[in-house]
C-alpha cells in the first residue's frame, strides 16, 4: 500500500513539473530556431533580416528564462544582444559570429535538460 501511495504521489509531481520543463524546452526549441534562421541571414550578409530573426530568438530566450534560470542562457542572451548590435550597425559578418555563439550557449543548455 506505501509503495502504491509512493508511486502516486510520485507520478503527481512529476506531472506538476512537466509543464515548466515543456514550455522551457519549447522557448529554448524556439531561440535556437530563430538563431539558426539569423546566422544564415547573415552569412549572406543580410544584416537586417539577422536583427529581426535575433531579436525573436531573444524574447523567447528570454521567456525560457523565466522558466528557470540557466548561466549559459544568460550568456546565449548577451551573445544575442551582441549580435543584435553589430547587425543593426550593419556588421553582419560580426553579428553572425555572435549569434552562432549564443547557439552554441543554447545547445549547452538543451544538452543539460537532456534533449
Amino acid at each position: 500500500m506505501k509503495r502504491i501511495i509512493g508511486a502516486i504521489f510520485l507520478v503527481s509531481i512529476l506531472a506538476w513539473l512537466a509543464p515548466a520543463y515543456s514550455e522551457q524546452a519549447n522557448h529554448l526549441a524556439q531561440a535556437r530556431e530563430h538563431a539558426n534562421t539569423a546566422a544564415m541571414q547573415g552569412q549572406t550578409g543580410n544584416a537586417q533580416a539577422l536583427v529581426q530573426h535575433a531579436q525573436t530568438a531573444l524574447e523567447h530566450l528570454r521567456m525560457a528564462q523565466q522558466e528557470k534560470a540557466h548561466p549559459d542562457l544568460e550568456k546565449a542572451g548577451k551573445s544575442l544582444e551582441e549580435g543584435i548590435q553589430q547587425g543593426k550597425a550593419g556588421q553582419a559578418d560580426k553579428a553572425t559570429e555572435h549569434t552562432k555563439e549564443a547557439i552554441e550557449y543554447m545547445d549547452a543548455v538543451k544538452g543539460a535538460l537532456g534533449g
